[in-house]
């Protein structure tokens, strides 16, 4: 569709010079002799642009400007006129003028102001089109299930996000923590910020202050340049805390320290920096375990756990997954769901399956289904573990002491080493999509793997 232009002016020959020049630049332009006429051509059109002189007989450019961004607030206006003054350009800027061009003007200053004019509002219609995505995507809709205990969760969900106080998700691993961190995100009070997640078991040890906090240019040996951290690229908005639990002891005390103060300062650095900003946290562990065993701080532990979200397995939720199987069906095929989309004791066997990978194991598992076999899920495409009604992990090795006594310690190494390997192969090799099948971060897998030398990259 060609750029639509009006030009408003009493002075003919300035609404000419304008029309003739717009046009031979490639745009379809109309002209309006006052600002009644062009508001009438607005009853008919719809213009991208309006370039409108301020001082006319009638309603002037500013009242004009004024009933453009009342009944089409999409579009750009530019004011032009001889006799500009500083309050005038200022009164101009505030009823949401693109800009203000005083006469006489150059015609590259026109054509320029024109072509900015148009990428600008290009850009905004394609921010608000990303933004309505990710509302539509992280809405409560977008969190799959009807059960009650689902629906429980949605009432907590909707409660939160309509106000600032710190979250703690809780949930076995695979259970949706960060896609329930966004629907807060998007449907609370800072849905117009930043949202910012990291995954701490995933940080270095190391690393983790300056990844938080920032640090400044040769703070440290590596601190080349200055660099924002965490709470920086948050500020007005949230940042999610997957897997709070894998934060050092003694970080912990700075952590809590942002969160009392709202202030912090980068590595290396002296100015206090604002941290406005709300936290949501996740965890895959019992943190007030965590707390009785020194490893969490009891004072960080009710910072973050303000209000708690409470994830369901989903073994505790089995009727939500023939919607969660047509969910993630749509979601690969891209096409909307015709007909049977998966076989009756296909079916059976996932309802009475325990998924101890819970949603996410469900999600590999359609998409399995879709790769091996045809757009009908059977049971021809199911793991044996599903179909053959196998528990999800059997007893290994011996159950009792031997009269000779054992090795207990080597034994252990022996079957969590098996348990490394199969958790692998089941992955591709991929570390993390192992950690997550073991329940583990990313950090303690790899320590356990580097205990038995198999942590080479």
């Amino acid at each position: 569709m060609q750029t639509r232009i009006l030009v408003v002016d009493d002075e003919l020959s300035m609404r000419e010079f304008l029309t003739i020049l717009l046009e031979r630049e490639g745009y379809v332009t109309d002209a309006a002799e006052n600002a009644e006429a062009a508001i009438a051509q607005f009853e008919t059109n719809s213009y991208d642009i309006v370039i409108s002189d301020v001082n006319m007989p009638g309603l002037d450019g500013l009242q004009l400007l004024e009933r453009i961004k009342t009944d089409a607030p999409d579009t750009a206006v530019l004011l032009v006129t001889a006799f500009s003054t500083a309050e005038q350009a200022v009164e101009a800027m505030k009823c949401g003028a693109y800009d203000y061009i005083a006469k006489p003007f150059k015609v590259e200053e026109i054509k320029v102001l024109v072509r900015n004019a148009l990428e600008k509002r290009s850009l905004t219609r394609e921010n608000v089109r990303l933004k309505q995505a990710i509302e539509e995507r992280y809405s409560f809709s977008g969190i799959i299930g009807k059960s009650r205990i689902m629906r429980d969760v949605y009432t907590v969900i909707e409660k939160v996000a309509a106000s600032n106080v710190n979250v703690l998700i809780s949930g076995e691993s695979g259970t949706g923590k960060e896609l329930v961190a966004k629907a807060i995100h998007y449907n609370g009070l800072r849905r117009d910020k930043s949202f910012v997640a990291v995954n701490c078991g995933a940080i270095p040890e190391t690393l983790m202050e300056s990844e938080f906090f920032g640090h400044k240019k040769g703070s440290f040996t590596g601190a080349v340049s200055d660099r924002a951290g965490l709470f920086e690229q948050a500020e007005g908005g949230t940042l999610f805390l997957d897997e709070i639990g894998e934060v050092p002891i003694q970080l912990q005390a700075k952590l809590l320290r942002v969160l009392q103060e709202r202030c912090f300062r980068r590595i290396g650095g002296t100015e206090e920096s604002s941290a406005d900003v709300r936290i949501i946290a996740a965890s895959n562990r019992d943190l007030l375990e965590q707390v009785k065993e020194g490893q969490f701080r009891e004072d960080l532990y009710y910072r973050v756990n303000v209000v708690q979200v409470q994830l369901p397995a989903l073994r505790e939720r089995p009727e939500d997954i023939p919607l969660l199987v047509e969910h993630f069906y749509r979601k690969f095929i891209q096409q909307p769901v015709q007909g049977v989309i998966i076989a009756p004791d296909a079916l059976k066997g996932l309802m009475e399956y325990p998924f101890p990978g819970n949603v996410r194991e469900l999600e590999n598992l359609v998409e399995r289904c879709l790769v091996l076999g045809d757009r009908t899920i059977t049971c021809e495409c199911l793991p044996p573990i599903i179909t053959r009604g196998e528990k999800a992990l059997q007893p290994v090795g011996i159950e009792v002491i031997p009269i000779e006594g054992m090795d207990l310690e080597r034994y252990l190494d022996g079957i969590e080493k098996r348990f490394l390997l199969q958790a692998l192969e089941k992955s591709g090799g991929v570390k993390k999509k192992a950690a997550e099948l073991l329940g583990l971060s990313f950090r303690s897998f790899r320590y356990r793997l580097a205990k038995f030398g198999m942590d080479e990259e």
